[in-house]
């Protein structure tokens, strides 16, 4: 129907076109007619008058006869001139009559051409309702869709009701849970001190017998060979007598100085760490800066600092030979300088998030890099370009590697084991607490672990399981990336608390060996201990750094 209006339409204003432009063409011609009309009428009513005035021609006078003669020439012009006129007229008309004949030819060619678009427009007209059809037919759809979709709504609303009564379920178990290790934890310290009580009373014992043992031996008498006197050594029978229970009876934890230097960074000072087999070491802050001491007569000499982080340092290493530097920094990159110049070799961007830790491996040719968007990264220093990248499925807060392995620890309380050549985790393992920090033994078959708990724990890396559980009355992990180290013998561990205190522990024994506090005066952030056993250097988030050293 709406076809048939637009065509009736279109032919109507053609219509309306045609009359408009032969009407204003023959316009001309019919006034000229109209006024030919009145000359004719004119030349008739003066016929007339004069064929009347005929009979009374002879009576008129001489004098009338001239009158005559003028009207009779004026009448002779004026058909002579009607007659020009009326063949101009005819003139003009045959020219119209071409006109209206061309005009209704192309009128003939318009309505051609009008029967030919209404012919294309047949196929469009069956197009349009075949796409309105199509129309109707998505509205449909797009109802059921609609249906769908706020069924899925209600079923997700309900998961979401019953996801939050699981996860009240799991906070509440997760709460028992951590009141069942306490109370296994705190019965864990009451059997262990009462293992050392025991100990101590065998030893005692075993002493006492061994005293009695040596008192009745004196008693009796002996013969003395002088060539085995002269061989008894200088510092007589108690010296003798500790080096066989293991030479020096001072450990470094109870013999220890102090050598404070303040304002090490403007600001809170993250990272620490000696260079190995030198006195150099290295702090970083949230100043953007790498800053170089080395240690001098007991004290920290400044030597330089490495520039070109836009954000604070989160973690320094070292290479094997102490050539590099490489930290890591909140701007989401890690950057390598060159110690002996102080210059930026290195500028390894690719984390969408701050990067926590980095790592060289052993052959210092790749580093690995843990950021806060739950991915590792592994990186060639030859081409300077990510060979790979692992999703973690949490945030990394510290990295330690060996040959083939690189272990992480995580925000959501794991230890990760990655197999470097297969790019996939080997084992995990949990602890009760986010992971700040991991160190390995000299040995690299013992992991250090400290996480959100306050435990320290040593793993052993060949059963995987917890070999020593270490904590102290007061010491608090003050951050996620609060760092702790071993000793360069592997026989004691250190860390830093939050309230300001160095905790060293013994791993022989598990007791804690000494507390080092009244120094800083706010939450430690990291610890590291010297090559050479001689000295522990602890950062704060203050900006103090604290030596402690057995000059």
């Amino acid at each position: 129907m709406s076809l048939s209006l637009r065509t009736c339409r279109h032919i109507s204003e053609q219509l309306r076109m045609r009359d408009r432009v032969q009407r204003q063409a023959f316009e001309e011609i019919i006034s000229q007619y109209n006024r030919l009309l009145e000359k004719s009428d004119m030349q008739a009513v003066l016929s007339e008058r004069y064929q009347s005035d005929g009979p009374r021609g002879s009576q008129l006078s001489a004098a009338d006869g001239g009158m005559r003669g003028d009207i009779q020439q004026e009448m002779s012009q004026m058909r002579i001139k009607h007659q020009e006129e009326l063949t101009e007229l005819h003139k003009k008309r045959g020219e119209l009559a071409q006109n209206v004949i061309e005009l209704n030819n192309q009128i003939q060619l318009k309505d051609k051409e009008i029967q030919r678009n209404e012919a294309k427009l047949v196929p469009l007209y069956l197009i349009i309702c075949n796409l309105l059809h199509l129309v109707y037919i998505c509205f449909l759809c797009l109802q059921d869709l609609e249906r769908a979709n706020q069924m899925l709504k209600d079923e997700y609303d309900a998961l979401q009701i019953t996801f939050s009564a699981l996860e009240e379920k799991l906070r509440r178990t997760t709460e028992d849970n951590q009141e069942l290790v306490s109370r296994w934890m705190a019965e864990k310290a009451q059997e262990a001190n009462r293992l050392n009580a025991e100990n101590e009373k065998d030893c005692r014992r075993r002493q006492a017998k061994l005293q009695k043992e040596l008192a009745d031996a004196a008693k009796e008498p002996l013969p003395l060979d002088p060539k085995r006197i002269s061989q008894v050594p200088p510092g007589g029978l108690l010296d003798s007598i500790g080096n066989i229970f293991g030479g020096r009876s001072e450990c470094w934890a109870k013999r220890c100085g102090l050598s404070c230097f303040q304002e090490a960074h403007d600001g809170e000072v993250n990272a620490v760490r000696f260079s190995p087999g030198s006195r150099l070491l290295a702090t970083g802050g949230m100043d953007r800066r790498v800053k170089l001491w080395e240690v001098v007569s007991g004290h920290c000499e400044p030597k330089g600092a490495l520039t070109g982080s836009n954000a604070g340092i989160t973690s320094i290493e070292f290479d094997s030979a102490g050539s590099y530097l490489l930290a890591a920094s909140n701007d989401f990159a890690s950057r390598i300088w060159t110690v002996d110049d102080f210059r930026l070799r290195h500028t390894l961007t690719g984390h969408s998030g701050k990067v926590l830790a980095a790592r060289f491996l052993l052959d210092n040719t790749r580093i690995v890099s843990g950021s806060y968007d739950r991915t590792l990264k592994l990186w060639d220093l030859r081409s300077k370009v990510c060979m790979k990248t692992v999703f973690a499925g949490s945030s990394c807060n510290d990295i330690v590697c060996t040959e083939q392995c690189v272990m992480s620890g995580h925000f959501d309380k794991k230890v990760r084991f990655w197999d470097i050549r297969a790019e996939s985790i080997v084992r995990e393992l949990e602890l009760q607490g986010r992971v700040t920090s991991l160190d390995l033994s000299q040995e690299r078959t013992e992991l250090l672990t400290c996480s959100r708990d306050d435990l320290l724990k040593i793993i052993d890396l060949r059963t995987n399981t917890v070999r020593h559980t270490f904590s102290a009355p007061g010491f608090k992990c003050g951050a996620d990336w609060t760092r702790v180290c071993f000793s360069p013998d592997s026989n004691y561990v250190v860390g830093g608390s939050a309230d300001g205190g160095v905790y060293v522990w013994n791993v022989l024994t598990g007791k804690l060996e000494r507390l080092l506090d009244k120094h800083h005066s706010s939450a430690i952030n990291a610890v590291s201990w010297s090559p050479s056993g001689a000295f522990v250097l602890s950062v704060e988030k203050g900006s103090k750094a604290v030596l402690w050293s057995d000059l």
